[in-house]
C-alpha cells in the first residue's frame, strides 16, 4: 500500500513524464534515490550516466513496468497506482535488449514489427489487415530496412536488429518512445548510421516525445533537446542539453575529470568527451 507521504505527492497532469521524489529499493539496495524529473511535450531527452547509475530503472518506471518504492509517478497524464497499466502501456513504445531477447528468432522481421500492434512478442492467432502490414513495411523502410521484411529476426546483424526494434517500438503510434542504449554493441559505422536516423526522428514534429538512454556523449543525436545526468541513482543535473551537459557535471556523473566539447554539424550539435 502507498504510504501517506506518497499519497500526498502530486504529479503534473500536463507533463508527459513526471517523477516526484522517486526512490526504488530492491533487496536492500537503493537503485534510485529521490529522483525528480519532468518531461514536457515536444521534448527529446537523453539519460546519461555510468553503468549501474539507475538509467534503465528510470526507463522501466517511465514504461509503467516498474513501480517506485516511494514517490509519485505521472506517465502521459496518468498516475501510476491509479491507472490500469495494461491500458497505459500500449501508448508507450519501448526498445531494449530485454525486448529483443523475448522475440522469436524464427519470426520474420515484418512480423516482429507488426506484432507490436497487439503488444505480442510472436504471432499466435491474432489477425492483421493490410494497413498493419503496410505500416510495418513503411517503418522498416524509414529505418533503412526495406529489404529485410522477409528475413528472419535471428539472421539480422546487431545494427539491423536495433533498427528493427525501433521500428517495432513505433508500430502502435506511441505518444512516448523509450530507447534503452540503442547504439550498444554497434561498430562505428552502425552507430553513426543510427545516430543520423535518430536525429531525423528528433526533427520530425509528429514524432513522439523520446527518451534515449546512453553512457556515451558521442551517441547523443543532433536535435535532442534535454539531458538527465544520473549517478548512483541520484540526479546530478537535468535541463536543456546546451546548459546541463558541462565538463563539471560530466565529471561528477562519471567520477573522473572529464572535458566535454561540442561541435556543429549540418544536422545540429554533436558532443565528445575526453579525460583531463
Amino acid at each position: 500500500m502507498p504510504n501517506m507521504t506518497t499519497e500526498a505527492l502530486s504529479v503534473d497532469p500536463d507533463s508527459v513524464l513526471d517523477l516526484v521524489d522517486v526512490s526504488v529499493v530492491r533487496e536492500g539496495r537503493k537503485l534510485l534515490d529521490a529522483v525528480n524529473w519532468t518531461v514536457g511535450e515536444g521534448e527529446r531527452w537523453v539519460v546519461l550516466g555510468p553503468n549501474g547509475a539507475g538509467k534503465t530503472t528510470v526507463l522501466n518506471i517511465a514504461a509503467a513496468s516498474l513501480f517506485p518504492t516511494a514517490g509519485a509517478v505521472g506517465v502521459l497524464g496518468e498516475r501510476l497506482g491509479a491507472v490500469d497499466v495494461f491500458e497505459l502501456r500500449p501508448r508507450i513504445g519501448y526498445s531494449s535488449a530485454a525486448v529483443s531477447e523475448k522475440l522469436p528468432r524464427s519470426e520474420s522481421v515484418r512480423d516482429v514489427v507488426m506484432t507490436a500492434s497487439y503488444g505480442m512478442v510472436g504471432r499466435w492467432r491474432e489477425k492483421y489487415d493490410e494497413a498493419d502490414a503496410q505500416r510495418a513495411d513503411d517503418l522498416l523502410a524509414w529505418w533503412g530496412m526495406a529489404e529485410f521484411g522477409k528475413r528472419t529476426f535471428g539472421t539480422l546483424s546487431e545494427g539491423e536488429r536495433k533498427r528493427a526494434l525501433i521500428a517495432r517500438a513505433l508500430m502502435a503510434d506511441p505518444e512516448l518512445l523509450l530507447l534503452d542504449e540503442p547504439a550498444a554493441g554497434l561498430d562505428l559505422g552502425g552507430r553513426e548510421d543510427l545516430v543520423r536516423r535518430l536525429s531525423r526522428l528528433a526533427s520530425d514534429p509528429y514524432a513522439p516525445v523520446t527518451v534515449l538512454v546512453t553512457h556515451h556523449v558521442e551517441e547523443i543525436p543532433p536535435g535532442f533537446s534535454h539531458i538527465l545526468l544520473v549517478r548512483a541513482g541520484a540526479v546530478v543535473a537535468a535541463g536543456p542539453i546546451e546548459t546541463a551537459l558541462t565538463s563539471e557535471n560530466l565529471t561528477t556523473t562519471f567520477g573522473l575529470a572529464l572535458n566535454v566539447e561540442r561541435y556543429e554539424t549540418p544536422a545540429g550539435l554533436r558532443w565528445y568527451a575526453r579525460a583531463v
